[in-house]
């Protein structure tokens, strides 16, 4: 029989099926016609699930299906990648291997170190990955229901439940133990992490932690300062601090002691309403526009040699050891360890018009890349780890995002306005994109002059065009091959 299936934009397409076809075999036959993957279904404002036959779905000889263009989107954890459609099925490859797509109902997908955890359209979760970083999560699987959000540490997650409730699991080293302080794991409406520790703010402002003690899980020292709190910043990388900011713009900071003593600055601590974090170091904005630190000197905890500069900041961007600071002008103010972008003096007359900036972080340098209002991106910090821009200066105009990989090494995959990507930096890491270019060329599928939105992990990146193509390149190891499950990507 023979099926009408319409996209919003009035585009059309007869398919020809036998009644007892699947859907999903018409939404393959209509994303074939369309040069369009990751279409939905709808049938009498309905939609289709894919495992059931037409006749089932009622649909009949000459009906009108309609499809709409979805937008997948892209989680990661440290080595795999996870793609999915809201509302539809997921799928992940990577360094343990692909996935069989997970059923349809997928609202979202966070990743730890190296397991996923999907929230699913009824509030269930469905993990998967290493068993000791949250991918079993058999323990609680009870629990997990009408579950609204949740949030990860590198080796355990942590569920919060419509109800306020929050179920935890994985690794106990990094914040899965919740035992101790379950019973006040009440009312929460939001949860932050550092790597291996849990902060939870209830409806009533206060703050449960829990979780490595070095990283931030034991606030008892400064339990009686948090209340009021409106929301907490965490550090970043293997050092674990937290700082909350309290209603009335003050702050109160605990964990990794060297990142959160705060005790030199406290009293300037007032009418914050921003704060940034290097993996041991904090900058707040307040509502001023200037800018208190604090934490290790060298990673930008001391910004003696800048402060008469930082006045009029609105926004603050960071890597492991340095900040750099958006002013009103659109200037730029960098301070904190060299190697990591502490210095911009060679490319300071550059950082004009600065509308945002993306940090790529190493281990051993990190680098900064701001694009300016007229498309132009400049950039600063350790050369290998995407600081030296040169090699693709000319490239770089029309810029409209960056993305950055960040592992031992770093690289940055910028997207152009007409679509197309350049790619520098660490050139195992996804600096060097040229031998995916010049295969989909060759394939004739769709070039990166289509990239919609690109995602990185520790060493590799996952660029979907326009069309619905997957583009992956970078470490073998971190998922740069998606060649096992591009098949599958017609059953998202």
């Amino acid at each position: 029989m023979e099926v009408q299936v319409c996209l919003a934009s009035g585009s059309s397409c007869s398919v020809q099926l036998s009644p007892e076809s699947k859907v999903g075999e018409l939404k393959a036959a209509a994303q074939r016609r369309f040069g369009q993957r990751f279409l939905q279904l709808v049938f009498r404002a309905r939609r289709l699930e894919l495992e059931k036959s037409l006749s089932q779905a009622g649909i009949t000889a000459g009906a009108t299906v309609d499809a709409i263009a979805q937008q997948a989107a892209v989680a990661k954890t440290e080595s795999e990648f996870a793609l999915y459609v809201p509302g539809g099925a997921a799928v992940s490859w990577g360094e343990a291997g692909p996935l069989a797509p997970l059923p349809a109902g997928v609202r979202e997908i966070r990743g730890s170190g190296f397991a996923f955890a999907a929230l699913r359209d009824d509030g269930s979760v469905v993990t998967w990955g290493s068993a000791e970083h949250g991918g079993d999560s058999s323990a609680v699987q009870s629990q997990l229901t009408n579950i609204r959000q949740i949030q990860s540490t590198a080796g355990a997650f942590a569920a919060m439940r419509e109800d306020g409730s929050v179920v935890t699991w994985g690794s106990p080293d990094y914040g899965a133990n919740s035992t101790q302080v379950q019973d006040q794991l009440t009312s929460v409406r939001q949860i932050q992490a550092t790597n291996g520790a849990f902060a939870a703010i209830r409806e009533d402002g206060t703050v449960i932690t829990w979780g490595s003690l070095g990283d931030g899980g034991d606030s008892s020292q400064v339990r009686e300062q948090l209340i009021d709190v409106r929301e907490v910043q965490a550090t970043r990388g293997i050092f674990g601090a937290f700082a909350a900011i309290r209603q009335d713009g003050s702050v109160v900071t605990w964990g990794y002691e060297s990142a959160s003593n705060s005790s030199k600055v406290r009293d300037q601590l007032t009418n914050v309403r921003q704060i940034q974090a290097t993996d041991s170091a904090f900058a707040a904005i307040r509502e001023d526009g200037s800018v208190v630190t604090w934490g290790k000197p060298e990673k930008g905890g001391c910004s003696v040699f800048v402060q008469e500069q930082l006045t009029s900041v609105r926004q603050i961007q960071a890597t492991n050891g340095a900040f750099a600071a958006i002013r009103s002008d659109a200037t730029v103010i960098a301070w904190g360890h060299p190697a990591d972008g502490g210095d911009s003096r060679f490319v300071q007359e550059e950082l004009v018009g600065v509308q945002q900036i993306q940090a790529a972080t190493g281990v051993f340098g990190s680098a900064f890349a701001a694009i300016r209002e007229d498309g132009r991106v400049i950039t600063w910090g350790s050369s290998r780890d995407g600081g030296d821009s040169r090699k693709v200066r000319e490239q770089l105009t029309g810029v409209r995002h960056v993305q950055a990989a960040a592992g031992a090494f770093a690289a940055f995959a910028a997207i152009r306005e007409d679509g197309s990507v350049v790619t520098w930096g660490d050139q195992e890491s996804g600096g060097d994109s040229s031998h995916v270019q010049d295969q989909l060329k060759s394939n004739g599928h769709c070039s990166f002059r289509s990239v919609q939105q690109i995602q990185a992990n520790l060493g590799a990146f996952a660029a979907i065009c326009q069309d619905g193509t997957l583009v992956t390149w970078g470490q073998s190891t971190r998922g740069s091959d998606s060649t096992p499950i591009q098949e599958k990507l017609d059953r998202i």
